[in-house]
């Protein structure tokens, strides 16, 4: 597939997306933005909310996993399962209940100013750190098989992409993003299913027999009972994926904006419900084409491993028409994830820290969203161009994105303390336990297999949940 192809490729993708948002974007308001004036269908909510939810970042390294860890990772997947109950039966209805627009305005009803604005505060770094990882990834690999034989810098590549993204949700926001998610989760679908069909194909593998010829492979292996101090122990992972659920969706203004466009209560738990089924499924169909990709590799003394492996057997082993839906798939599952990142913080700065509702007319609240939606653009385009540029080992730059994963910890403190107790606590120094608990969470993970022969792994977010909650209990008033 030469240059000319790829950019035709990637052309017409943006092309279809922008159409999209002309159509979505008439006569959009700051509501429309926000909340997708809150009719949006239910089922294009949860088929959009797989893509959202796979980034690159899954695209790419969830089939590698395989072949150190087998089928592992479903521990964590039915994990999930049971934080998404939770989310359907009980913040969804307290989301709904209080009418938020934000989900973080709820710890200020709860507790008070201050521990409005750090809950807010740790979910815009997580998601400026996270979403600018994803980018990252995606852009660097953009670059390698396209942008560096035409001589464009990778500092172009980025803001080309992000200015993008900014082009077809500045105007309607989290209503352009329902359906673009839906288009972008059936490319990304489209991509994976192609390759399993080529690569079984290839292996000799018949439709009818290929769920067998899975479920038989040694690295198929799903529950580990083994040994509870090893990371892939299933009691550790189970629970970790319930909690990274709750987190990383219910507590997460990115994936619960898009719950809270559906109409009704209601619709918003067929929207989880559903999203449930599908992305359970989804994950395992990744890890069987890691299966398959892995052992392709070894049949045919193919050198690729981890991260490496799905996009070097795409490129030079499976064809144009694999390497395109690969391409499109990537992009489809990083631009699904960053759109929504960009929405999400744009309203999170606009009525979290700027209280703009509470401050200005509804002229003034366009404007100034606007002009946060900018601002924010620019922000990812800086972080993306730092991680290449200015930190440039890209082992501290995967820990920086590990570390955002910590500040969901006090998150889901502040959320269990506000919901299973009645207490209230010292609001000024909530803060400090926020700023704390992830950084004692830190120094127990780095070291607990010395001091305790443990392994956290996915686990460290309930220590640093529990810790938080342990430090609001101590500030707890009388």
């Amino acid at each position: 597939m030469n240059s000319t192809q790829i950019i035709l490729l990637i052309a017409s993708y943006f092309g279809v997306l922008i159409l999209i948002s002309y159509f979505t974007g008439k006569k959009s308001t700051n509501a429309t933005f926000f909340n997708a004036d809150k009719q949006s269908p239910w089922y294009l909510v949860a088929f959009g909310m797989i893509g959202a939810s796979l980034s690159g970042v899954t695209f790419i390294s969830v089939p590698g996993w395989v072949e150190a860890s087998q089928f592992s990772y479903m521990q964590v997947v039915l994990g999930y399962i049971v934080g998404y109950l939770v989310i359907g039966t009980v913040l969804l209805p307290l989301y709904y209940k209080l009418n938020l627009t934000s989900i973080y305005t709820y710890l200020e009803e709860r507790f008070g100013n201050y521990s409005y604005k750090t809950g807010a505060s740790f979910f815009l770094i997580s998601r400026i750190v996270g979403a600018s990882f994803r980018l990252y990834l995606v852009a660097n690999v953009l670059q390698i098989i396209l942008f560096d034989d035409l001589g464009i810098q990778f500092w172009q590549t980025v803001t080309i992409t992000v200015l993008l993204i900014w082009l077809y949700t500045f105007k309607s926001g989290i209503k352009t993003i329902v359906w673009t998610d839906t288009l972008q989760t059936l490319f990304m679908l489209i991509g994976v299913g192609a390759t399993i069909y080529y690569v079984s194909h290839d292996l000799g593998i018949s439709g009818g027999n290929l769920l067998g010829y899975i479920l038989e492979s040694d690295m198929s292996k799903i529950f580990f009972f083994d040994d509870f101090k090893s990371g892939d122990y299933f009691w550790k992972q189970f629970i970790s994926g319930a909690f990274i659920a709750i987190v990383m969706t219910g507590l997460d203004q990115d994936m619960m904006q898009k719950n809270l466009t559906c109409k009704t209560l209601k619709d918003a738990q067929k929207n989880m419900f559903w999203f449930t089924i599908v992305l359970t499924i989804v994950n395992f169909v990744f890890l069987s084409l890691g299966l398959l990709l892995t052992i392709y590799a070894q049949q045919n003394g193919i050198d690729a491993n981890k991260d490496d492996l799905f996009p070097i057997l795409a490129k030079n082993h499976l064809g144009i028409g694999v390497f395109s839906l690969f391409l499109l798939g990537l992009i489809a599952a990083a631009y699904s994830s960053a759109d929504s990142a960009l929405t999400a913080l744009t309203t999170s700065f606009s009525i979290d820290i700027l209280n703009i509702e509470k401050k200005y007319n509804e002229q003034k609240q366009v404007r100034v969203r606007k002009q946060i939606h900018v601002l924010i653009s620019i922000l990812l385009i800086l972080v993306i161009i730092a991680f290449k540029y200015v930190i440039k080992d890209e082992s501290v730059i995967a820990k920086l994105f590990v570390f955002a994963g910590y500040t969901y910890g006090p998150l889901l403190g502040l959320y269990a303390f506000g919901l299973f107790t009645k207490l209230k606590v010292k609001d000024k120094l909530v803060p400090f336990i926020a700023i704390l608990s992830p950084i004692l969470s830190y120094i127990i993970s780095v070291n607990s297999l010395k001091w305790l022969g443990f392994e956290f792994g996915f686990f460290i977010l309930i220590l640093n949940g529990a810790l938080t909650f342990l430090g609001l209990i101590l500030i707890r008033r009388q």
